[in-house]
C-alpha cells in the first residue's frame, strides 16, 4: 500500500496530528476504568497531603539552641523549641548531647550574619521558618538522616513510574489493537504513518502531563489548606523541573513504546517487544529508592536521559545541583529525544502493516 501525504488526502500534518490525538484522549476519557482509577488517585493524593500537612502543623516544636547574637533572626520563626546558649561552644555541646536538633549562631563570615549548627542532619522545619537558607554546618555529616530525601525519592519515583507506566502500555495496546483489527489500514490511508505515530505520543502525552499538573495543583492547595506555605515554597521548583523533564522523558518513552508494539501483531506478544522499555521506566524507581542518599548515583542519574526526570529533581530538591546542571540534563535528554523519534519513526513505519509474525529490529530498521 502507497503510503499518503498531507496532499493527497486533503489534510495537513497539523490536522492529521490533532485528529489522532483527539481520538487517543476520546478514547481514554471514555473509559470507565480510566476515569475512576484516576479519580481514586487524585483523590488519594489530596487526603495524603493534607494528612501529612496537618501532621506537620500539630506536630511538636523542633528544639532549636539560638545564641544571643543570632535571637533576631528566630523571633519570627513559628514552630520552634527555643533553647537560650551562652555562646557558640554551649550551642554545639546542647547539638552534640542531643538535647536540641540544631543551633542557630551567629556568623560574622555568613552574609546573613548567622549559621545553621546539625549533628547529621537539618531540621526541616528550622530551614523552612528561616527568611532565607544559611550555611549549614554538619557535626556527623557522614550519619545523616536521610527520611526527607527517602519520601521525596517515593514521591518522584512512583509518580513516573506510574504515570508511564500505564500511558506507555496504553500506547503499546492502542497500536496492537489497531493492527489486529485491519483498521491501521484504514487510517494510514487517510494520514501518513509517522503522523499516526505523532498523533498517538501527542495525545497520550496531554494526558499523563495533565495528571502531573493536576497532581502538582493538589500538593499546592493541601499544603495551603493546613497552612504548610513554607514547605510549599521549599517544593516548589523541584515540582516545577520535574514537570518539565517528565514531559519530555515521557515522549522519548512513548515513542518508542508504540514503535516496539508495531512490531508484533496479537496483544500476547506486546511484552517481548515492550519489556526492555519496561525496564527502562522501573530502573530510576529502584534507583532512587536505594541510592536517594547517594550522590554519586543520582548525579549520574541526572544526566541519563531515561533517569533524569526522577534523577534531577531529586538533586534539586536535596540542593546537590548547580544552577546550570538542570539546563545542561535537559538539553542532553531533549537530544535523545529527538534521536528516538527519528529511529521509531523508521521503526513504526517499517513493522506497522506486518502481520503475522514479530518483526525482527534488524528489518524494521532497515525497511
Amino acid at each position: 500500500m502507497s503510503a499518503r501525504t498531507p496532499e493527497t488526502t486533503g489534510l495537513s500534518a497539523a490536522q492529521g496530528l490533532w485528529l489522532v490525538a483527539e481520538r487517543e484522549i476520546g478514547s481514554k476519557l471514555r473509559s470507565k476504568a480510566f476515569v475512576i482509577s484516576t479519580a481514586i488517585l487524585f483523590v488519594g493524593a489530596l487526603a495524603l497531603v493534607i494528612w501529612a500537612g496537618f501532621s506537620a502543623a500539630n506536630s511538636s516544636g523542633t528544639p532549636v539552641a539560638v545564641t544571643p547574637d543570632a535571637a533576631q533572626y528566630v523571633a519570627t520563626a513559628q514552630g520552634l523549641d527555643i533553647t537560650e546558649a551562652d555562646d557558640r561552644a554551649a550551642a554545639e555541646a546542647l547539638v552534640e548531647s542531643g538535647d536540641v536538633d540544631a543551633a542557630v549562631v551567629g556568623d560574622t563570615a555568613s552574609p546573613l550574619g548567622f549559621s545553621v549548627i546539625a549533628d547529621t542532619s537539618v531540621p526541616t522545619q528550622l530551614l523552612l521558618q528561616l527568611a532565607q537558607v544559611p550555611p549549614v554546618e554538619l557535626l556527623n555529616p557522614d550519619e545523616g538522616n536521610a527520611a526527607l530525601g527517602y519520601i521525596a525519592a517515593v514521591g518522584f519515583g512512583i509518580v513516573f513510574l506510574l504515570a508511564a507506566s500505564l500511558f506507555g502500555g496504553t500506547i503499546a495496546q492502542s497500536v496492537v489493537e489497531e493492527k489486529q483489527t485491519r483498521v491501521v489500514e484504514l487510517l494510514i490511508s487517510a494520514i501518513p504513518v509517522r503522523v499516526l505515530l505523532g498523533g498517538k505520543v501527542i495525545g497520550n502525552t496531554i494526558l499523563a502531563v495533565s495528571q502531573i499538573l493536576i497532581l502538582a495543583g493538589i500538593a499546592i492547595v493541601g499544603l495551603t489548606v493546613t497552612d504548610q506555605g513554607a514547605l510549599l515554597q521549599g517544593l516548589g521548583e523541584p515540582i516545577a523541573w520535574f514537570a518539565v523533564f517528565f514531559l519530555f522523558g515521557f515522549i522519548l518513552l512513548a515513542s518508542l513504546f508504540a514503535a516496539a508494539a508495531s512490531m508484533v501483531s496479537r496483544q500476547e506478544d506486546i511484552g517481548s517487544t515492550t519489556m526492555p522499555i519496561t525496564m527502562l521506566v522501573m530502573a530510576p524507581y529502584f534507583l532512587v529508592i536505594f541510592f536517594n542518599d547517594n550522590p554519586t548515583v543520582l548525579a549520574i542519574m541526572s544526566y541519563v536521559p531515561f533517569s533524569a526526570p526522577v534523577g534531577m529533581p531529586m538533586r534539586i530538591f536535596l540542593g546537590q545541583a548547580q544552577w546550570w546542571e538542570p539546563y545542561l540534563s535537559l538539553a542532553i535528554l531533549i537530544a535523545t529525544c529527538v534521536v528516538a523519534i527519528v529511529v521509531a519513526a523508521r521503526i513504526y513505519q517499517n513493522s506497522l502493516l506486518r502481520m503475522g509474525g514479530r518483526v525482527k529490529l534488524r528489518e524494521a530498521l532497515a525497511g
